[in-house]
């Protein structure tokens, strides 16, 4: 009874132990140790007790709560990785960002971004205007030009940059995720080895359940526990792993240069969270419309200035000749002969070296709304869709800080619950060891005892 009772007090002590050591593990559950009467001797006067005996250790683990927070995780990778990619794209356009597009002071102002360029070169075409044969005045036209056609290219290139990162992190999201998948398969088999053995496997659980939720901050996953310990996960009705075994695979597939998520069976896998599917979402989404949006204005901005300027005369009164080629934002270039030549430029609408017709006409074009971009003019285009962009990267900030909020008071709920709570397992400790020491002293008492009652029959 007392060495039974020594070695419960110890194996107690240990758990206490393993659980202020690990008192900052976020994925540790309090382990407890589960201690029932020892089956007691039947006697003439009764039941004579044997002592106590460990059953079993168990957890605190809270499977509710566990599935809470791997679901806001799921939110949470989403939101975070849309708005990384939101900000890239932010910094390439170089405008200050407004939340909202219905404002007058709404979308892009900025002394670097298109917005200025634009401003900048009706500037200069105003200038021109009142002297159209002054080659400096001339010059300043087509450097304010180059400067919007740059910057058109450095935009596009910027959102191209930020396309390949976000392909980029999708196959790497997706190779950690299949990693993911094979050590939950390996732990799934150990715990169930241990179980079928009749022990528990509480460490091997704690560290599966982190995976899952690390796992769950790349794609939304559905979990269901098995009699036999293991733990099944599913993305959207496609089963990954059942009980030991990796059964399929995140695969990842070309169409039109983006790469998109199937299942290595070659299906399609449509994602509802995590981190790969906020990727899609932002590229696709926010990404996709706003590169739109500055290809159809770089279109129609070469498109109208070409049309009125070709049929201008320059300096030489030669004709015909086009301001700017390409045909969008990423091919957008001055004219290499203006480039050179600042005398070919086309200001004269009759022919005459002094007459100001094609710069008046330019000028014309800021203030003139187009159909083609939905009845406005090139700036206000412009500002409604980096207001668009602006809005839509507010709602995810937004919405990334209360996803951050219910994910911190879930942790803090799961913490209370089955956290290490350092007061208890201190209290805890010193019961046990009270409980040792005077299971000590109970064996000492018997020994002595027995000593005394053996030292009678000799004498």
């Amino acid at each position: 009874m007392g060495g039974e009772s020594l070695s419960v007090q110890q194996e107690a002590t240990a758990v206490a132990g393993q659980n202020l050591a690990n008192v900052n593990n976020p994925a540790y559950a309090d382990e407890q140790v589960q201690l029932q009467e020892a089956t007691p001797l039947d006697t003439t006067i009764g039941e004579e007790g044997t002592g106590v005996q460990a059953v079993s250790i168990t957890s605190l683990r809270n499977a509710l709560l566990d599935a809470q927070i791997a679901a806001e995780g799921s939110v949470t990778g989403s939101l975070t990785s849309q708005q990384s990619a939101l900000q890239d794209a932010e910094a390439y356009l170089d405008e200050q960002l407004s939340s909202s597009s219905s404002s007058s002071d709404s979308g892009a102002s900025s002394s670097n971004g298109l917005t200025a360029d634009l401003s900048n070169l009706y500037s200069s075409l105003e200038t021109l205007s009142t002297n159209p044969s002054n080659i400096s005045d001339r010059q300043a036209v087509i450097q304010a030009a180059q400067q919007v056609a740059e910057q058109f290219n450095e935009v596009s290139s910027g959102l191209n940059t930020v396309n390949a990162g976000l392909n980029s992190s999708i196959q790497n999201g997706v190779n950690a995720v299949n990693q993911d998948f094979s050590e939950i398969a390996s732990l799934n088999q150990q715990i169930m080895d241990v179980q079928a053995g009749g022990g528990t496997a509480e460490q091997l659980v704690d560290q599966r359940e982190q995976l899952i939720e690390n796992l769950s901050g790349y794609v939304d996953v559905t979990t269901s526990t098995q009699a036999n310990g293991a733990v099944n996960v599913d993305i959207n009705g496609a089963n990954f792993v059942s009980d030991g075994t990796r059964t399929n695979d995140l695969s990842t597939y070309s169409d039109n240069n983006q790469l998109y998520v199937g299942t290595s069976f070659g299906s399609d896998l449509t994602l509802t969270g995590g981190s790969i599917e906020g990727s899609i979402t932002a590229r696709d989404g926010t990404l996709a419309t706003l590169q739109n949006s500055l290809n159809t204005l770089a279109g129609q901005f070469i498109n109208q200035v070409n049309t009125v300027y070709e049929q201008g005369t320059d300096l030489n009164g030669d004709t015909d000749q086009l301001f700017f080629t390409g045909s969008g934002a990423a091919d957008i270039a001055v004219n290499s002969t203006l480039l050179s030549d600042p005398s070919t430029f086309q200001a004269s609408s009759t022919g005459e070296p002094g007459d100001n017709g094609v710069v008046l006409q330019l000028l014309q074009l800021a203030d003139t709304p187009s159909a083609s971009l939905n009845n406005q003019t090139f700036s206000q285009y412009y500002t409604q869709a980096v207001g668009s962009f602006g809005s839509s990267l507010q709602s995810v900030n937004d919405q990334l800080d209360n996803s951050n909020s219910v994910a911190q008071m879930l942790t803090q709920q799961r913490a209370s619950a089955s956290g290490v709570d350092t007061d208890t397992e201190m209290t805890n400790l010193l019961q046990f060891q009270k409980a040792y020491e005077a299971s000590a002293e109970l064996i000492s008492t018997v020994n002595k005892m027995l000593e005394t009652v053996l030292g009678m029959k000799t004498e």
